[in-house]
């Protein structure tokens, strides 16, 4: 009896230890850091010190150094995948087709043209990404307008083959997805659960984004096959949040939580960090509405600061491309809430800034948009670089 006494008061005073050295939210609750990598929702029944507390926070200052310019000449660059073999697929907006950059040398190879692609306005061949077992299975998949609608598809590349050749017959796995001359959404992203995350604008339909049945103004989820994915808060829906207008970015940070760039309308771009289920607000909230009924963004801008496209997360920040802005913002984190002032690199350098990705470490790659109808071609030509964050 008295061993068992011994023993929980050690228990109660470790667990005393642990919680004091846990931050809290402002209501004296630890904030608990274990979660779900599908729904980042809090595991029941379970407790962690890895709170917020517990996380490094980056500098409220950083940097960016232009490392070089691996390739340029690309046309409507859009979607970016780094290959684990050694290379950069690039996807063409407007021609339809994927590119090998050779990251050494920028050396470009045409994989071939992906069929059925209706390229209009903001649509065309939008994000790509690799399949979660890519090293065995050699699949690419890709979000695009047809004619009728946006849909998602997997191709098998094949490397062994003719420049033009190397890209297999689209296999659906996706369509249906609201298409429009605006607001296409397009970003593709396999998650740290290898489950398949699509942002998908309201195409200016607003209505769609607060109706959970429409699939427009959404982020979606589903499997490697194109099915709901287990634990879809909306039952049998690959519907995983709503009320958005037009996702054009998604990243994953080192605690396995979802962020997403959200193009605003006249007021408020947007970064959120995202809930399974929860209701970004749009139309009837554009920024920061401080409504209980509506997930606030983390962080928000002026349209023509950012109208953000593709995001990453690096050294404990996201970085956020910007199109209108033409600049690379960087928003550094602690836990869910930024830990300092977002902050503004490149403003103005290289023009519109499409697409960043992470290159590992404090490397990213950016590419540029200036051929996507709405910049100045003679401003430069669209490249692909190599940053050095920090």
């Amino acid at each position: 009896m008295v061993q068992r006494r011994v023993v929980t008061v050690v228990l109660a005073a470790a667990t005393l230890l642990v919680t004091a050295g846990c931050s809290s939210d402002g209501g004296g609750k630890p904030d608990l850091g274990s979660v779900f990598p599908s729904t980042g929702s809090a595991k029941p029944g379970s407790s962690s010190s890895s709170g917020r507390a517990a996380e490094e926070t980056p500098p409220a200052k950083g940097s960016v150094k232009v490392l070089r310019t691996v390739t340029e000449d690309l046309k409507s660059p859009w979607g970016l995948a780094p290959l684990p073999e050694g290379g950069l697929l690039v996807s063409s907006r407007d021609e339809g087709t994927i590119t090998r950059v050779d990251e050494e040398s920028g050396k470009k190879t045409e994989l071939g043209q992906v069929p059925g692609v209706a390229p209009a306005g903001e649509g065309g061949l939008l994000g790509i990404a690799l399949s979660p077992d890519y090293a065995s299975d050699h699949m690419v998949y890709a979000y695009f307008t047809t004619a009728s609608d946006n849909r998602i598809v997997r191709m098998l590349y094949d490397a062994q083959k003719p420049p033009g050749e190397q890209l297999g017959a689209p296999d659906t796995i996706f369509k249906g997805i609201p298409k429009g001359m605006i607001h296409n959404g397009g970003r593709i992203a396999f998650g740290p659960d290898k489950m398949l995350y699509a942002g998908a604008g309201e195409t200016g339909d607003r209505g769609q984004a607060q109706d959970k049945k429409a699939l427009g103004g959404k982020i979606l989820r589903m499997t490697p096959d194109g099915e709901p994915a287990p634990g879809n808060p909306f039952g049998d829906s690959v519907v995983y949040s709503y009320g958005h207008r037009n996702v054009q970015g998604l990243a994953w940070d080192d605690k396995q939580r979802l962020w997403a760039s959200e193009f605003g309308q006249d007021t408020w771009d947007e970064l959120n960090q995202i809930k399974p289920g929860d209701n970004y607000g749009w139309p009837v909230v554009e920024g920061k509405g401080d409504n209980p009924r509506y997930h606030d963004p983390v962080a928000q801008w002026h349209t023509d600061e950012a109208s953000p496209s593709g995001i990453a997360y690096a050294k404990g920040s996201i970085w956020m491309a910007g199109l209108k802005g033409e600049r690379l913002w960087r928003i550094p984190l602690n836990g869910t809430k930024t830990s300092a002032a977002p902050e503004a690199f490149l403003t103005g350098k290289y023009g519109r800034l499409r697409t960043v990705v992470s290159a590992g470490g404090d490397k990213l790659w950016l590419t540029t948009s200036e051929t996507d109808g709405r910049g100045s071609p003679g401003k430069g030509d669209d490249r692909i670089l190599e940053l050095e964050v920090k």
